[in-house]
């Protein structure tokens, strides 16, 4: 693929599909609602008409709600083969015109890309998704303020991420968050990228072979060798682990070797296990979004267990908790963002990326205890209000911050 030339012609009489799109069916998979009638329903469409890719894409958003991966995938693939540019239009009704973003996609499942829909929720802004196929032809390119690279990092999008960066060397227009930057988020990357950052605490992150972590279990090795002399406890997750799959600590050796006998992949991630208890014995985890420099809270997950997810951490049942997260929302701007000032401002100038969502903790001697970083992390405002009336505020504070964010690069120079 060549780059585009910062003087070629972007077309002005495209109008591609509108699916239903990931905010809608997301949402009605979190309510608990039955999808099977939208399945039903999309399924005549593409049976009177082949290629409907709109039908076709939305289907695999579906089968991947409904947990039916190799479904999702067939599907996705069917679409793009038909088309691969797809509109969300604005939403918001407004005098002006909307501003019009393009984001590059890569194929793949939710993980694979930052979910703009969410993001631009009632937003007067056009989004345009330009899925990005190393090897094919660039499709026909809609006439845009901003672009913004959407895909996240992973051993599958790599050769995406190469793509696009060959693609926007000369762009006519602004980019948001630059392809390069986006390759280095491996978690041993972003180790590397974080581990020297004043006032950050990041545990070495290695990727190994299963040879190496087999000779760790069999103490011919020893682990401190593989973590530049951190010993056990530590934790391990295969390669491709995302949402905690895998995710284990292990306490010595003997636990390696059982954890090897459960999990047969090639390679893993190994790192020290750091201890984040706050004082109460409970652990707190936060997902924070670093918009143009400036964090903000997009949720706080509180549990009795070291490793976190907002949707195991029973927020929904546990009023204190819930008055936790409001309360430590309320007074993010004034306390954390403070306390963690240096933190968040070398981590946004270390990642050279205008966007940025983390997860972190903090650590007894009060330290950011960052835990990943990628772009594809999920920021939403799904939340049932009746139990999480402080949870709107927050994310509309958000969703402006971003909205801003790109309007402001669209009046920067390309």
């Amino acid at each position: 693929m060549t780059s585009l030339n910062a003087n070629a012609a972007l077309a002005d009489e495209l109008d591609p599909v509108a699916p239903i799109g990931l905010p809608k069916l997301c949402q009605m998979a979190f309510d608990g609602l039955d999808l099977a009638p939208v399945w039903n329903k999309l399924v005549l469409r593409v049976k009177s008409q082949p290629d409907d890719a709109a039908a076709l894409l939305d289907l695999s958003a579906v089968a991947q709600l409904q947990g039916r991966a190799q479904d999702s995938r067939a599907l996705q693939t069917a679409a793009l083969n038909l088309q691969r540019l797809y509109r969300r239009p604005a939403a918001a009704a407004a005098a002006e015109r909307p501003l019009r973003l393009l984001a590059f996609m890569a194929p793949g499942n939710f993980m694979a890309n930052t979910p703009l829909e969410f993001m631009l929720e009632g937003s007067n802004i056009e989004l345009d998704m330009m899925y990005v196929v190393p090897g094919a032809p660039v499709p026909a390119i809609p006439q845009h303020d901003v672009a913004m690279v959407a895909v996240d990092e992973s051993d599958e999008t790599a050769p995406v991420l190469h793509e696009i960066a060959q693609l926007v060397k000369a762009w006519p227009r602004p980019v948001v968050n630059a392809p390069d930057r986006i390759a280095r988020l491996s978690r041993a990357g972003t180790w590397d990228m974080l581990n020297s950052a004043p006032g950050v605490v990041m545990p070495m992150n290695v990727r190994i072979g299963r040879a190496t972590l087999a000779r760790v279990a069999t103490g011919a090795i020893a682990v401190e060798s593989v973590l530049d002399g951190a010993g056990f406890p530590i934790i391990a997750r295969p390669f491709w682990s995302q949402a905690g799959a895998g995710l284990v600590k292990l306490d010595d050796a003997a636990a390696a070797d059982g954890y090897l006998r459960e999990w047969a992949d090639a390679e893993f991630y190994v790192a020290p296990f750091v201890d984040y208890a706050s004082p109460d014995g409970l652990f707190r985890k936060y997902r924070i979004a670093i918009i143009d420099g400036r964090p903000f809270v997009a949720h706080m997950a509180i549990s009795s267990h070291w490793m976190i997810h907002y949707l195991n951490a029973n927020m929904r049942d546990d009023a204190g908790k819930r008055a936790e997260e409001a309360h430590f929302m309320a007074n993010f701007d004034s306390d954390f963002a403070v306390r963690h000032a240096a933190a968040f401002r070398a981590i946004a100038e270390r990642s050279g990326l205008q966007y940025l969502p983390l997860d972190c903790g903090e650590t007894p001697d009060g330290k950011l205890l960052v835990f990943e970083a990628g772009t594809a992390m999920i920021v939403h405002s799904m939340d049932p209000p009746d139990l999480f009336p402080y949870k709107r505020p927050q994310m509309e504070k958000v969703f402006k911050a971003f909205q801003a964010m790109l309007h402001n690069a669209a009046r920067t120079a390309p």
